[in-house]
């Protein structure tokens, strides 16, 4: 067996090395091994906006004002968020409860962990 490695935009064997870096003489892609393997190992977790790992039940804090559709006055920042859930492959992954709002979805870009 071979220890080539693969492309990942187009999946072609035919990779080589450039410095640190790899090179795809197919679609001539450039990709950091390491960096492919730290995202690799980071997949399907939900960080916060400071790399901090999410769970549920966790709580949070807002990091900036976010308006809501239909309510008069936004999300304030500093609002602290408690027992969120989780909510993998979707765009909105946080879904919670906010005192004054009710239930509602939030990005996890938008909170820090408390």
């Amino acid at each position: 067996m071979s220890d080539t490695i693969l492309c990942p935009k187009c999946s072609s064997e035919f990779t080589y090395p450039s410095d640190n870096m790899m090179v795809c003489s197919q679609c001539f892609y450039e990709w950091n091994p390491e960096e492919a393997a730290a995202e690799v190992a980071n997949e399907g977790k939900i960080l916060d906006s400071n790399g901090n790992e999410l769970q549920d039940g966790d709580s949070v804090v807002v990091i900036k004002d976010l308006p809501v559709k239909g309510a008069p006055k936004p999300v304030k920042a500093g609002t602290k968020v408690k027992n969120i859930r989780l909510r993998p492959g979707s765009d909105h992954n946080i879904d919670c409860k906010i005192d004054g709002f009710g239930a509602m979805a939030l990005k996890s870009e938008f909170v820090k962990k408390a």
